[in-house]
Parts: structure tokens; C-alpha cells; sequence
């Protein structure tokens, strides 16, 4: 049976939030990339229509919309990976499992860490979309909220995976924790549709669930709001990942501790 407790869930969080409070350069990597995203490609964007003679910048709009719903995944899923690994490079980890802490609640307080990077990252990074860009990202509507909740879940699922592949692999395999969002971007529709993609190709890409959410973005700002279809399949995907790969998590954790590998990890 899973046990949760608020009060255990809320005091990691706190400590967490507490690292990043004292950590200039940890606040930075969160409020530094997204806004360097958000201008520059932006304004390559921009400067790309420009030389088109397009009036109307739709491409502009579908880019900034891109950039602001891929690092709602992004930061899903650094704060799931991140905050293990602060317990590793603080040697913290068998502290906390040494505590009355079970695993279901370590997740959860890792998954409150990225709900908070989520809203901080999505409220400044729309700010200055509608400062500079002027696209609003409240043009979609109450779908928003949806959209967002499932490339949250995604990111939380890729989160987990890339934690597990850490716990199993080692430091040799912490690259995967900036690398994995990345990885999956090409296939995830995030700048194009999956029409766009080869054809073998394709298929990989509807296997994602992000794929189903950046293409109801481009739908909703292109005037057509039925997405239904695309969030049924960006939901029913992301609960068949999130199972797994929640699994996936438990059984590595479990047979770092049979392994002693856990105790290598933080020596």
C-alpha cells in the first residue's frame, strides 16, 4: 500500500526550494535559458517572415507558443532528475531513505518542485511573449490548462526514466538528465507537424505524447479549437508512460539497494 503523508512531502519540497533559494546560479539556469530561448529564436523568426513579406506571422505565433509549452515539459522533467541528483552530489540520498520517507513521497515532493518551476518559468516566459512578440498565450483558451497538464506529466515520466537509468548507471549517466528532453524534441512535433517528419519517422512520433499537444496548440491558434482527439491520445499515452515508467523508477531504486550500488553512489 502507498503511503503519503503532506507533512514529509511539504518538508522536502521546502528543502528543495530551500537549495535553490541559497543557489544564485540554480535560479539562474531556470530563469536564464527560457528567456534566451524565447528571444532568440523569436527574433530569428520574426527576421525569417520579415524576409518573406508576410504580413501575418503565423509562424511567429506557432514558435513562441512552442518554445513556452516545451519548457513547461523541460522543467517537469530537470525537476524530477535534478532534485535526485542534489541528494547525490550532497551525499543526502540514504539520509532521506534512512528517515521515515517512502519513495511515493519523495516523488511527489520532486514533482511540486516542477509544478513550481513550471508556473515561475510559464508566467515570465508569457510576460515577455506578450511584451515582445505580442502573442498571448491565454488565446487558448481553457484548453491551456489540459495541454499544460499533459506535458507535465510528460515530463514527469521522463523524469523518472532518466532518474532510474541514474540510479542504475551511475554518474556516468547524469548527462541523460539535460539530455533526454532533447532527445525526444525532434519526434515531439514541438516546431513542425509530424506531417513535415520522413514517413518511417512518423510513427516514432505519434508514440509521443507531446507530439498530440504541440499539434492542438497549432490547431487552437490556427482557429480550430476540436482538439479532442489530440488530448485523448496526449492523455491516454501519458498515463500508459507514467505506470511504466514510475515502475521503471521503483525497481532501479530497489536494485541499487541490493546491489549496494545506492551507497556507492553518494561515497
Amino acid at each position: 500500500m502507498i503511503t503519503l503523508r503532506l507533512d514529509r512531502i511539504l518538508g522536502l519540497f521546502r528543502r528543495y526550494v530551500y537549495i535553490y533559494m541559497r543557489g544564485s546560479f540554480r535560479i539562474l539556469d531556470v530563469a536564464f535559458w527560457p528567456v534566451m530561448d524565447l528571444l532568440v529564436w523569436g527574433y530569428v523568426s520574426v527576421y525569417f517572415v520579415g524576409l518573406n513579406g508576410n504580413s501575418k506571422p503565423g509562424a511567429v505565433t506557432f514558435l513562441i507558443g512552442a518554445i513556452i509549452l516545451f519548457n513547461i515539459l523541460y522543467r517537469s522533467q530537470q525537476a524530477v532528475t535534478i532534485s535526485l541528483l542534489e541528494d547525490l552530489w550532497s551525499r543526502n540520498l540514504l539520509n532521506i531513505f534512512v528517515a521515515p520517507i517512502t519513495v511515493a513521497e519523495f516523488v511527489c515532493a520532486t514533482y511540486l518542485v516542477g509544478l513550481a518551476q513550471v508556473f515561475f518559468v510559464g508566467l515570465s516566459t508569457s510576460i515577455l511573449a506578450a511584451c515582445f512578440y505580442h502573442f498571448n498565450i491565454l488565446d487558448l483558451g481553457l484548453l491551456l490548462v489540459p495541454l499544460f497538464l499533459n506535458l507535465i506529466v510528460m515530463g514527469w515520466s521522463l523524469g523518472l526514466f532518466s532518474s532510474g537509468l541514474i540510479l542504475r548507471y551511475g554518474h556516468q549517466a547524469e548527462a541523460l538528465c539535460w539530455a533526454l528532453p532533447y532527445l525526444v524534441q525532434p519526434f515531439s512535433a514541438v516546431f513542425y507537424p509530424i506531417s513535415v517528419l520522413p514517413s518511417w519517422l512518423q510513427p516514432v512520433a505519434k508514440l509521443m505524447p507531446a507530439s498530440y499537444v504541440f499539434e492542438g496548440m497549432r490547431s487552437i491558434l490556427q482557429g480550430n479549437p476540436h482538439v479532442e482527439n489530440d488530448l485523448m491520445w496526449a492523455t491516454g499515452l501519458n498515463a500508459a508512460y507514467w505506470i511504466f515508467f514510475s515502475v521503471f523508477y521503483v525497481r532501479m531504486l530497489e536494485a541499487a539497494r541490493e546491489r549496494g550500488s545506492l551507497a556507492r553512489l553518494v561515497s
